[in-house]
């Protein structure tokens, strides 16, 4: 535990808890299931964890409405059993990260209960976002902002004035220009820091900070089309940057008293790699995730260009590139890559096999979304009537809902709830399973050391061991189109076949790992396979 930069390289797996592992039978996951898990994750090989929230929270939109910055949720357990998951994880060598929520809180956070009660312009109001509302008596909202989730940006209350949410009602913004909120969460992180975490995802980072005067935007529906979308009044404003040079400047004094490094990774949704790099330079972010390979097409040429400005433009700060392929608001990546059918398609499955290894294979960091290392596909045939997400029921559309990729992992068994709660045979999972994740479930996926588990740990072993792989520089090497080749260090080189027909190899030899069957001299299509070799020099 003594690698100061330990986070320049690392690989993180994001543990969604409620979907985890159940240890209490109520069909929802919690934080003695995950310490239950951590010797599955050992086994994986991953340097550290990060936990969706698990603070007190009526749940509307699953713990991402914060009622309690320094508590656990019933639902979850309580703070001794975070204490012994946090001891399991230390000795385990396994660093664990907590997700934080700084743009908004809950509707029952004590200051926003306090806020209704107050008067307008009180200081309890002061902490949030309240405006009075436009036209003769007030009834129309101070702008026209859309929150991201569906519907406008403003909320009225019962004496006239309006408060914001960027995401729902149930979310209001928190007002980081009233000097409380900046000193609230410097108490929170310290509180956290002080129960032994290694460090933050940060929800929502580039958008704590609104335009002072909250003008109307040019396009409103434009700035909430889609999740990563930016209205440039709500995001990325320039103040913003002051709140990571103060949390930087915490998590150093940390690291300070004994050597241990905090690490700050944000979750930064901005246009270009140019903006992102602002996130992190020297004083700022340690991390920002790099969201442009999980919503690139699947090309060749796309995957080179993103990962070449990535480069370019992030890594250019002194920091390394955080690669993603995959998280709890995106379609999972066998899904994603294949064809609009409930379990994907075998050309999805090869095409997810192929990514896992190029992002491990990429110079910088990289994050694993729970249940990717399975081969898990997005559940995309979910009754209305189970459905959770909120964009869900503010929208009434089903084209941007995320439940598809919560569902409640496989552990073991033929039939739901695969080994995932410890109740009875009746307990029923917070989201439902469909039967063909018995296909998937982790027991059988350890046993077939041709899975997708297999695959993710062998590419994890040589990212440890090999000199070549983790924080560093590539070489792009000159291939035949549909194919992406480059090279890491001495000779390590990382080959992608994005076509369906066989090319020949780019390196001599057997590969050391390869996503599917790949013949000595051959690249089989959508295959891909790191080799060592002299002649990539």
């Amino acid at each position: 535990m003594s690698k100061y930069h330990w986070w320049r390289d690392a690989v993180i797996y994001q543990v969604y808890v409620r979907s985890f592992l159940d240890s209490t039978g109520d069909g929802i996951g919690d934080l003695a299931g995950v310490r239950a898990g951590l010797p599955y994750l050992k086994k994986l090989g991953v340097d550290g964890i990060w936990l969706s929230p698990f603070y007190p929270s009526p749940q509307h939109d699953h713990g991402y409405d914060v009622a309690d910055y320094c508590g656990v949720d019933p639902l979850f357990g309580d703070l001794a059993e975070f204490d012994l998951l946090m001891a399991a994880a230390r000795r385990l060598g396994i660093r664990v990260l907590l997700d934080i929520v700084p743009n908004h809180c809950s509707s029952e956070h004590p200051w926003f209960r306090e806020a209704l009660a107050a008067e307008p312009g009180s200081p309890a109001r002061a902490r949030f976002h309240f405006a009075d509302g436009r036209g003769p008596d007030g009834s129309e909202p101070p702008n026209n902002w859309h929150a991201m989730f569906g519907g406008p940006a403003w909320t009225r209350v019962g004496d006239g004035q309006w408060y914001l949410h960027m995401f729902t009602p149930e979310q209001p913004d928190w007002n980081w220009r009233d000097p409380e909120i900046p000193a609230e969460f410097d108490r929170v992180l310290r509180f956290w820091l002080d129960r032994g975490v290694d460090g933050f995802r940060i929800d929502v980072a580039a958008g704590l900070y609104k335009h002072p005067e909250l003008p109307d935007s040019d396009d409103p529906e434009a700035d909430a089309r889609t999740r990563d979308s930016v209205n440039p009044l709500a995001w990325n404003q320039p103040e913003v940057h002051d709140v990571w040079r103060r949390w930087r400047s915490l998590c150093e004094e940390y690291a300070a008293r004994d050597g241990r490094e905090r690490l700050l990774v944000g979750e930064v949704s901005v246009p270009t790699a140019r903006e992102h790099a602002q996130y992190v330079r020297p004083d700022e972010l340690h991390q920002a995730f790099f969201f442009d390979l999980l919503s690139a097409p699947w090309d060749a040429d796309s995957f080179r260009k993103v990962i070449s400005e990535a480069m370019q433009d992030i890594a250019g700060t002194g920091s390394t590139v955080t690669w993603v392929l995959n998280n709890h608001d995106q379609v999972r990546t066998v899904t994603r890559y294949g064809e609009p059918t409930p379990q994907g398609s075998g050309l999805g499955a090869a095409r997810a096999r192929a990514a896992a290894l190029l992002m491990l294979a990429l110079p910088g960091a990289a994050y694993i979304y729970q249940g990717e290392e399975l081969g898990l596909p997005e559940v995309v045939d979910l009754p209305d009537d189970v459905l959770t997400d909120p964009i869900f029921h503010r929208t009434g559309s089903r084209a941007r809902i995320r439940d598809g990729c919560r569902v409640p992992l496989p552990w073991s068994g033929q039939a739901s709830p695969f080994g995932f709660t410890s109740g009875a045979e009746s307990a029923k999972p917070w989201l439902p399973q469909p039967a063909y994740f018995a296909e998937y479930a982790t027991d059988r996926a350890l046993a077939d050391t041709r899975s997708f588990w297999h695959l993710y740990r062998d590419g994890l072993q040589l990212r440890s061991s090999l000199p070549q792989l983790g924080e560093g520089t590539l070489h792009w090497l000159d291939t035949p189109p549909g194919v992406l080749a480059f090279a890491r260090g001495d000779g390590l080189v990382c080959a992608v076949n994005f076509g369906t027909s066989p090319t020949p190899a780019p390196a001599s030899g057997t590969p050391l790992l390869s996503s599917g069957p790949c013949p000595a001299g051959v690249l089989p299509g959508s295959t891909a396979a790191w080799w060592l070799s002299d002649s990539a020099l």
